[in-house]
């Protein structure tokens, strides 16, 4: 089967930029987090917010492979891959680049406060180490983390899955359609009827022809005596 026919090569394109597009947006919501609502970022100790923005990251990339008209099995799985990395990469960016900018603000003793400005690479590199040494200890330790990416991973896999066997099957539907539609336009012929009719001999068509010229006659006829 084709990348082409499988939806496989673009699948995996898009799915990957809708992953990239996602990871980003959920770093900036890390990184402008005070900012939101309170009653908002504490619902449910903050769970309910991180499970919604996983279940939203899952819908965008499930969309974006599933835009392919996917028929591979194996794209439910990279979509959960894709959906589980944009909820991780998201959430240590953002919290990389805090702490990466606080270390700058924290030397002339002002309160920080993230703004547009601190979203720089430099920021990230220098945040890089410790933010992942936070996060080591929670998914070693605690379950948050892990029911965030697993959220996203599964709700992933059951929308491409989904998309997956509706593509297979409206494709077999067409297929046999246009089987029954090649079987009724043939035309109909008995079980004993050869394909093509048997060729005529020169004597047959001569004979089905009374407008040409008569075959002559053979030398040993005998022929009627000539009348005086």
């Amino acid at each position: 089967m084709s990348h082409k026919r499988s939806g496989l090569l673009p699948g995996l394109i898009a799915g990957l930029v809708a992953a990239l597009v996602c990871a980003a947006a959920l770093g900036l919501a890390v990184l402008f987090q005070d900012r939101l609502p309170k009653a908002v970022a504490t619902l449910g100790n903050g769970h309910a917010l991180s499970v919604t923005l996983s279940l939203l990251i899952a819908l965008l990339v499930a969309l974006a492979v599933g835009a392919a008209r996917p028929r591979n099995r194996a794209l439910p799985v990279v979509a959960a891959l894709y959906a589980a990395a944009a909820v991780a990469g998201g959430q240590i960016s953002g919290v990389s680049i805090i702490l990466g900018a606080a270390r700058h603000t924290s030397a002339t003793g002002t309160p920080f406060s993230p703004q547009i400005g601190d979203i720089t690479v430099a920021n990230a590199g220098e945040g890089l180490p410790r933010a992942l040494a936070v996060y080591r200890e929670p998914l070693a330790q605690t379950w948050q983390m892990w029911l965030y990416i697993a959220v996203a991973a599964v709700a992933a896999l059951l929308l491409v899955t989904l998309r997956v066997f509706r593509v297979r099957r409206a494709d077999r539907a067409a297929l046999a359609a246009q089987e029954a539609a090649e079987e009724a336009g043939q035309e109909y012929r008995a079980p004993f009827e050869p394909a093509q009719p048997p060729a005529q001999s020169s004597a047959q068509v001569l004979a089905q022809s009374p407008g040409q010229q008569a075959a002559p006659a053979d030398l040993f006829t005998p022929r009627k005596p000539a009348r005086d």
